[in-house]
C-alpha cells in the first residue's frame, strides 16, 4: 500500500503523547512529509525513543517530556518548540490515558486523572498554542478522540468515554472561536485500531479487520494539510465502519 503523503516542508508540528501508538505514527507521518516535529510524552524514555526513530528516518525531531495536564509544563514545551524551530504550525493532541471499569466502583483519582490528561491537557495545549498561532498567521489543531466518545459508549469506562465525548465538544467550540483567527480545529476518532499486534478474532465492523496506527495517522496528516483547508469543527471516525454495524 502506498502511504498517503503531503508537503509540509518548512512547517513545525507539536505532537503530544507521541511516544507510542497513534501519536508516534502521527509524528512519523508529519516528519516524513517534511515537518520538524516536537515529540512529547510524559515518559522521557518514550519521548527520546520516538524522536530517535523520527531522526533515523531522516526527519527533524526534538524530544520533550511534559505532563500536558500541567499548564506550566505545557507553556515551557511550547516555548522550547519555538526556540528550536521557530513558528509552530500544527498541534496534534494525542496524549491520552485509558482507565476502564464499572462506574459504580471507579476511583475518584482515576476519574480526575483521565479527565485531566485526555481533556484538560488538550485544552491547555490548544489554548496556549492557539494564542501563538493566532498571532503568527494561523495553524491547525487535530485532537485524537475515539469512537467511544463519538458516538458509542463502552461496556465500562465512564471516565474515558466522558473525556473523549468532551473532547468532541471542545473541538467544535474551539473550531468556532478560532476560525476567525485562521486556526482550524478537527478531531480524528479511531476505533478497532490494534497498536500491539492483531487479535485473532476480527472486530465487529463493516470491513471485518483491525486498523493500524498508520491508517489513523494518514487522516491526521490530511487534516494538517492545505487539502483540508475548508474543513473545521469535524470529528471523523476512522473505524472500518464500526458505527454502521
Amino acid at each position: 500500500m502506498t502511504p498517503f503523503t503531503v508537503d509540509l516542508q518548512g512547517q513545525t508540528a507539536l505532537v503530544t503523547g507521541a511516544g507510542a501508538g497513534v501519536g508516534l505514527a502521527a509524528a512519523q507521518a508529519l516528519a516524513a512529509a517534511g515537518a520538524a516535529v516536537v515529540v512529547n510524552d510524559q515518559n522521557p524514555d518514550r519521548a527520546d525513543r520516538a524522536a530517535a526513530a523520527v531522526s533515523a528516518a531522516g526527519g527533524r525531531a526534538l524530544a520533550w517530556q511534559a505532563d500536558v495536564s500541567n499548564r506550566f509544563q505545557v507553556g515551557s514545551m511550547i516555548e522550547a518548540a519555538r526556540d528550536a524551530f521557530g513558528r509552530v504550525h500544527i498541534l496534534v493532541n494525542a496524549a491520552g490515558v485509558v482507565k476502564l471499569g464499572a462506574a459504580l466502583t471507579l476511583d475518584e483519582w482515576d476519574w480526575r486523572r483521565v479527565l485531566e490528561i485526555n481533556l484538560t491537557g488538550a485544552f491547555f495545549c490548544s489554548q496556549l498554542l492557539g494564542r501563538v498561532m493566532a498571532d503568527e498567521g494561523g495553524g491547525v489543531i487535530v485532537n485524537l478522540g475515539a469512537t467511544a466518545g463519538h458516538p458509542a459508549p463502552l461496556a465500562e469506562g465512564a471516565a474515558y468515554v466522558a473525556s473523549k465525548a468532551g473532547l468532541i465538544g471542545l473541538t467544535r467550540q474551539l473550531a468556532r472561536e478560532f476560525a476567525p483567527l485562521g486556526v482550524r480545529v478537527n478531531a480524528v476518532c479511531p476505533g478497532n485500531v490494534a497498536e500491539d499486534g492483531f487479535p485473532d478474532a476480527p472486530p465487529a465492523n463493516a470491513q471485518r479487520r483491525w486498523g493500524t496506527p498508520d491508517e489513523v495517522a494518514s487522516v491526521i496528516l490530511f487534516l494538517c494539510s492545505d487539502a483540508a483547508r475548508f474543513i473545521t469543527g469535524q470529528a471523523i471516525n476512522v473505524d472500518g465502519g464500526e458505527n454502521m454495524v
